[in-house]
């Protein structure tokens, strides 16, 4: 885990400090490639979710009201991998590499499953000590708020104002925006709740039956990390001798701006993850707290 500053100096941003000590190469390839959207890498890993439904279980039997979900461990796996591989929380805006200073997950929610529902721009910040059962109560704390009325998020309230601009104006306004996203220098009253400015961008399109695992990253924000739920399934697993294994499993994607790290990181990142989803106990422990996956 990194180290982040004590105090911010001069060219770093409010939500990040500028990465200085880093090697040339990630500091030049910004200016080549300038747009996070064009420098995008797509991996897909198959997760065997035996034991995780298994220990979903056992969790849901003293907490049947409020059960914890797939979404749920995976939303606390990617803290915690996040939080152990702090590489992953960077991200690129004005051809300049920063450490995000703060870890975040963000995703939509439907009032109810239908073609006229209401959605809500959900963004939650988490620290080091962060468990399952923190993420759990965080969650669904939030999502119970939308669904009754209680809750809108601020970044829709906000579209909804601008859009009753004229076009000509809107248009104006938002090269403006994209001028002041470039300096870091957008309103926070904007953007609080954007999900593009968060370090994890979660879609859970296995809730909705949609078989698709890929989502395209976005010039506007901070968001380096895109991950998409798939539905469970039923999927062959082999073992050492051939002998083939009907398992639960889901498909766990990733869309990735390749500028923010190396190849070799990136596996071990990923490693760590299915790791933890397959060894789901290893949710409890706070997220700052090391695991051997080797």
């Amino acid at each position: 885990m990194e180290q982040l500053p004590a105090k911010k100096r001069w060219g770093d941003r409010r939500d990040g400090y500028l990465l200085r000590d880093v090697d040339p190469m990630h500091l030049f390839v910004p200016h080549l490639y300038p747009n996070r959207a064009d420098s995008e890498c797509f991996v897909t890993e198959q997760i065997d979710l035996t034991n995780l439904l298994a220990y979903l279980e056992k969790k849901n039997a003293d907490n049947p009201e409020y059960k914890y979900t797939l979404f749920h461990a995976i939303a606390a796996a990617l803290v915690k991998t996040v939080t152990l591989r702090p590489k992953m929380n960077r991200f690129i805006q004005g051809k300049r590499l920063y450490q995000r200073d703060h870890l975040s997950l963000a995703f939509v929610a439907k009032k109810y499953f239908g073609d006229d529902a209401h959605e809500a721009l959900l963004t939650m910040k988490f620290d080091d000590s962060t468990t399952i059962n923190s993420v759990h109560d965080r969650i669904m704390n939030e999502v119970m708020q939308v669904r009754s009325g209680k809750r809108e998020d601020n970044s829709t309230e906000k579209m909804g104002i601008l859009v009753k601009m004229p076009n000509f104006l809107l248009r104006w306004l938002v090269n403006l925006l994209h001028v002041l996203d470039f300096h870091g220098k957008v309103p926070s009253a904007l953007i609080k709740e954007d999900p593009c400015y968060s370090s994890v961008f979660i879609s859970n399109l296995g809730s909705i039956k949609l078989h698709a695992t890929y989502h395209h990253l976005t010039n506007w924000g901070t968001n380096s990390v895109f991950v998409v739920i798939g539905e469970k399934h039923l999927a062959p697993f082999f073992d050492e001798q051939g002998n083939v294994d009907m398992r639960p499993a889901l498909e766990l994607s990733l869309t990735i701006d390749e500028r923010i790290a190396d190849g070799y990181y990136y596996s071990k990142t990923f490693k760590l993850l299915k790791h933890l989803l397959q060894n789901p106990q290893l949710l409890e422990l706070p997220a700052k707290e090391i695991v051997d996956y080797e």
